[in-house]
């Protein structure tokens, strides 16, 4: 059996990562523009200013301490400022997406680009033309893109001034933003996303609140809701046919033993995750929830009518990442939503610690079908490894080609045999990019190699790599002889 006809197959980025274009055609800062970079034994740290002057760093992925604002700091590098620079390679790199008979391409809205403190009345033209132009590219070769609207950010300005998503300020901002996108794209944008990976979200750089505890991120979590309900229903109004999801962070969490205590926290644990699509799928807060938060101090502000609008706004389908799988013991670390790495003997595991585990996407495919009967769409999936280029440029990357013919191949298995509905799959970082998790250049997950070191320099030109003529006959042959050979 072939791949359904009409499956998306393509390439994801994010604008802090893979954009650049800082300060270009009135673009405003963003709070991960305050992210510096590192690496995988040196921790990323985020540079601050408090009011009376004082100047630090601490470390990114937590957040600002408390009453500091971002600055920029001599000496500094920091990734999101050029990124790749798609800013100026968005027909390059589209067209190698075509060349590889790709059908869909997922990025992400820098806010600040159509709104560059959040707080203007009108958007920035210069803004609107440019990601107008990113998708009458795809449409040129028959791409559909796929638009996150919020990719782990907010713009600066309403992180100093109302604690980002702390304040219902921040809901009336991003509910400006989606309507200039939908009256700029409207009818050309099938696909949209309203947030993601809003399951692990905490901290300035990703919430822009420097208030880091779990009654602070889960108020944020609850204006987000309300402000993706908002944005679904006012899509559905202006573009009829348009499907809205929100992406979760999914990796699979297993039991380490089948101690029943053990598996017991497995469930408690996946909760954590599954929490967050129950409410923006389902449109209401779980039962079992309540007590979660009585149990930690948590006592959520919801306005009258929040209620109704989580019912009327619920996502058209479920997008989620699936890079590596877990496990857990009834003692496990968890910090928020994010579990620490606890190692599974059974899986091979890449450089960084990330268990290779294709079985697991198929797991995720049923468990999220069996639990909310909505389409599912894999949009963050891939293999990040230190590329070595010969003096040409040229990647041997079979490790890479191996992790999709496996990982196709669960997707294969659970539609065909499991009758799981899927809408498509878009592998992280099809054109190189900065690595979120670690701040740099040498984890790449592309078919393209780029030019470009930990600290961005290079020549920024891109090159194929093998995995690249792999995934072109793939797609030209339609999963028949690439998965078994």
């Amino acid at each position: 059996m072939r791949f359904p006809e009409d499956l998306l197959w393509g390439s994801a980025s994010a604008d802090f990562q893979y954009e650049g274009g800082f300060g270009e055609d009135g673009r405003g800062v963003i709070t991960q523009d305050f992210v510096t970079d590192g690496s995988v034994d040196v921790p990323r740290m985020m540079t601050y200013r408090l009011p009376d002057g004082t100047r630090g760093e601490t470390p990114a992925r937590t957040s600002m301490p408390k009453g500091a604002v971002g600055d920029f700091r001599e000496g500094k590098y920091y990734p999101s400022h050029q990124a790749v620079d798609f800013y100026h390679h968005y027909k390059e790199d589209i067209r190698y997406l075509a060349d590889m008979g790709l059908n869909c391409m997922r990025f992400s809205i820098c806010w600040t680009r159509i709104f560059p403190t959040g707080m203007e009345e009108k958007p920035n033209k210069k803004g609107l033309d440019f990601y107008e132009a990113v998708v009458d590219e795809c449409l040129k070769y028959d791409i559909q893109p796929l638009i996150t609207i919020c990719h782990d950010e907010l713009p600066a300005y309403l992180a100093e001034h109302y604690q980002g998503w702390m304040s219902r300020v921040t809901i009336d901002c991003y509910v400006k933003l989606c309507r200039a996108l939908f009256e700029r794209l409207g009818g050309r944008v099938k696909y949209w996303l309203t947030f993601n990976e809003v399951n692990i979200l905490n901290g300035y750089s990703h919430l822009g609140t420097t208030d880091c505890t779990m009654a602070a991120t889960y108020q944020c979590a609850h204006h987000m809701f309300v402000a993706s309900a908002l944005a679904v229903k006012l899509g559905h109004e202006m573009m009829p046919g348009a499907l809205f999801g929100a992406m979760y962070a999914a990796s699979p969490v297993y039991a380490r033993t089948c101690r029943p205590q053990d598996v017991f926290a497995q469930m408690t644990i996946r909760r954590r995750t599954l929490f967050y699509i129950d409410v923006m799928a389902r449109g209401e807060y779980p039962v079992w929830q309540a007590d979660f938060f009585k149990d930690n101090g948590v006592e959520l502000v919801i306005e009258p009518g929040d209620k109704e609008i989580l019912s009327q706004g619920t996502i058209d389908y479920i997008s989620f990442s699936m890079y590596r799988s877990t496990t857990c013991t009834a003692d496990s670390e968890l910090k928020m939503n994010v579990l620490s790495f606890d190692p599974n003997p059974y899986l091979e595991a890449t450089p960084w610690g990330w268990t290779i585990d294709p079985l697991g996407l198929r797991y995720v495919l049923n468990e999220f079908w069996d639990r909310y009967q909505l389409p599912l769409f894999i949009v963050e999936n891939g293999l990040g490894m230190a590329d070595e280029p010969d003096e040409d440029f040229w990647v041997e990357d079979d490790y890479r080609i191996n992790y999709l013919k496996d990982h196709f191949k669960a997707i294969k298995d659970a539609v065909e045999l499991d009758g799981i509905p899927v809408l498509g799959y878009t592998m992280w970082g099809g054109i190189d990019l900065v690595s979120l998790s670690t701040g740099e250049m040498k984890k790449r997950y592309g078919w393209v190699y780029v030019d470009m070191d930990d600290k961005g320099k290079g020549s920024l030109k891109r090159y194929p790599k093998k995995s690249f003529y792999w995934m072109k006959d793939f797609m030209k042959n339609g999963s028949r002889t690439p998965l078994n050979s």
